[in-house]
């Protein structure tokens, strides 16, 4: 057995969740509850990967760290977008 099955297992655990923060985002449109810190030490973590795999161990789980990194970014913009209109409809309600 290739010691990679074990790596895209990994990721494809990791992977599993975002499509679900995504919609939750995406339906409450807030962004409560997100750290914004925590998502884009994950999306270094994924952009590592890319670029291990790019230099160091090309093979086609490249497209797992891609997909990853896709979505955590999605869950970032949305999550910039959603504080950004929760900020401004807060400074309403305290008028």
């Amino acid at each position: 057995m290739e010691v990679k099955v074990f790596e895209t297992i990994m990721l494809f655990c990791f992977g599993f969740a975002w499509p679900f923060s995504i919609y939750k985002t995406w339906k409450t449109k807030t962004s409560a509850g997100k750290s914004m810190f925590f998502l884009c030490i994950i999306l270094l973590g994924y952009i590592s990967g890319i670029f291990f795999k790019i230099y160091g161990a090309l093979d086609e789980v490249i497209l797992l760290y891609i997909l990853n990194a896709t979505l955590v970014t999605v869950d970032i913009v949305l999550t910039l977008k959603y504080r950004k209109s929760n900020d401004v409809d807060k400074s309403f309600q305290q008028a």
